[in-house]
């Protein structure tokens, strides 16, 4: 089985440059007279960093960093139990060029990740959903280069350069709250795309349009290459040659076509995310959008002569299929608060995903859960969840699956689905630091493979209990 890790929730990433350009002050800074003056409410740990953000501010820069370091352990289920700790460093940097040099409604970023740790995953637990979305295998890379132009007073932006697609594409805030891979980049496209697709550690070379051609009403269209390592499909390396620093420009495999429309209605105000902000009724935001990859990507049941790829005649080399694609559909709606200016609000949100089965591994994808914002009273900026994922061995795999049985004469297990239910609890223990544990609890692992210790039974399921811990500094 070849796995993926790929996935970082847009909302766990730094505030886009793009909007910090927007403010009249840089972000996270205050008047503080010493460094222990406003420790604990200030919005970044390093605050004005001595003077250094104000400085920069003055010429249009703006910087950032975000620290996630996590711990994860399997107590049943997998290939072995255990636990192992990993992290990953973000470094943003932004330029605003109408304050730098007078160029109305341009923005500049470019992005860098630090990658450390053992994988739990692989070394672990072999499912297809993995427990984080930043696991990875370990490296420095870079991640974002873009120039964002904005125009008609911002109804209209153009975004060009090297870009994460997870960071704008198929984005849920309700599912952002979890840690599951998953619940950020999907499983769907996770596993059937070159690498998992332009997503988080990888980034592709690309183009972006956005419009809001009527008030609550977005359009995203972009084109990017769909390979980011650049090398076959059955060998996605993160770190093959210059992917592993993030510099492989490839643009020789296919495009990458994605489309989204989005509705928002009800939404806070500016300054006023977590409140009613003056409307009338509850916020939601309804998305429906495509993906469609020009490239050839293998068949799950045949070889390039039509026979079973199970078959022992088979010389063991997949059909290739003409493109790819997938129709997807995500909601998130708050469904009760508490009152009109209180905190406490329950939210649900579901995303679901699916395509055709001849050629991918997973050919329907689905996480859905509940939130809840202010659990606990004076506990404004905590956030508990309960959510799950499940995602369908296709067809094609499960048709090669019953082959390997016939051919072989013995036990082979026909996958189905493998399942995940997530709770988890966001601690906001100060602006810039936070707290999360989390228990995830997989049925089915791989969609029911064997356990290679063991041939002669599956995985069991796998109980995870996990801590991430993010400062921003």
């Amino acid at each position: 089985m070849r796995t993926r890790f790929t996935g970082l929730c847009a909302s766990l990433c730094l505030i886009a440059p793009a909007a910090l350009a927007q403010t009249a002050s840089p972000p996270g800074t205050t008047d503080e007279p010493g460094f222990m003056t406003n420790l604990w409410t200030r919005s970044t740990l390093l605050g004005d960093a001595g003077g250094l953000r104000s400085t920069l501010w003055n010429y249009g820069i703006t910087f950032g960093i975000e620290d996630f370091n996590e711990v994860w352990g399997n107590t049943s289920g997998g290939i072995k139990t255990g636990a192992s700790y990993n992290g990953a460093t973000l470094v943003n940097i932004g330029l605003d060029t109408n304050r730098a040099f007078g160029w109305e409604g341009g923005t500049f970023n470019i992005s860098a990740w630090n990658i450390r740790g053992r994988n739990i995953a692989a070394d672990n637990l072999l499912s297809l959903q993995t427990p984080s979305g930043i696991l990875a295998q370990d490296t420095t890379r870079l991640w974002e280069v873009w120039f964002q132009q904005s125009f008609m007073d911002g109804k209209f932006d153009m975004k060009l350069g090297q870009q994460a697609v997870d960071q704008e594409f198929m984005v849920s805030q309700g599912s952002g709250l979890f840690l599951n891979t998953m619940m950020g980049w999907p499983m769907y496209p996770s596993a059937n795309l070159y690498a998992g697709g332009p997503a988080y550690p990888l980034s592709s070379l690309g183009v972006r349009l956005r419009a809001q051609p009527v008030s609550g009403v977005t359009t995203l269209l972009g084109v990017f290459q769909d390979n980011p390592p650049g090398g076959p499909f059955d060998d996605d390396s993160q770190l093959r040659g210059s992917t592993r620093w993030g510099g492989n420009f490839n643009l020789r495999t296919g495009a990458l076509v994605m489309g989204e429309i989005q509705y928002a209605f009800n939404q806070p105000s500016d300054g006023d995310m977590d409140r009613s902000g003056g409307t009338s009724g509850l916020p939601g935001t309804y998305k429906l959008g495509f993906w469609y990859d020009s490239a050839p990507f293998p068949s799950q049941q045949y070889d390039n002569m039509g026979l079973s790829l199970a078959d022992p005649n088979s010389n063991g080399v997949p059909k290739m299929i003409r493109n790819n694609f997938s129709i997807y559909g995500v909601a998130d709606q708050t469904i009760w608060r508490a009152g009109e200016n209180s905190p406490r609000s329950l939210s649900v949100f579901a995303r679901l995903m699916g395509g055709p089965g001849d050629r991918n591994l997973i050919n329907f994808s689905v996480n859905a859960g509940v939130t809840l914002k202010a659990p606990i009273e004076g506990r404004d900026d905590d956030t508990v969840g309960i959510g799950f994922g499940i995602a369908r061995v296709s067809g094609g795999a499960r048709n090669y699956d019953s082959a390997v049985a016939a051919y072989s004469g013995g036990w082979y297990p026909v996958r189905g689905s493998e399942t995940f239910i997530e709770v988890t609890y966001q601690i906001a223990v100060t602006p810039w630091w936070q707290l999360q544990p989390d228990f995830q609890y997989v049925f089915n692992v791989g969609g029911g493979i064997q356990n290679p210790n063991n041939p002669t039974q599956k995985i069991n399921n796998e109980a995870i209990f996990g801590m991430r811990s993010v400062v921003t500094f």
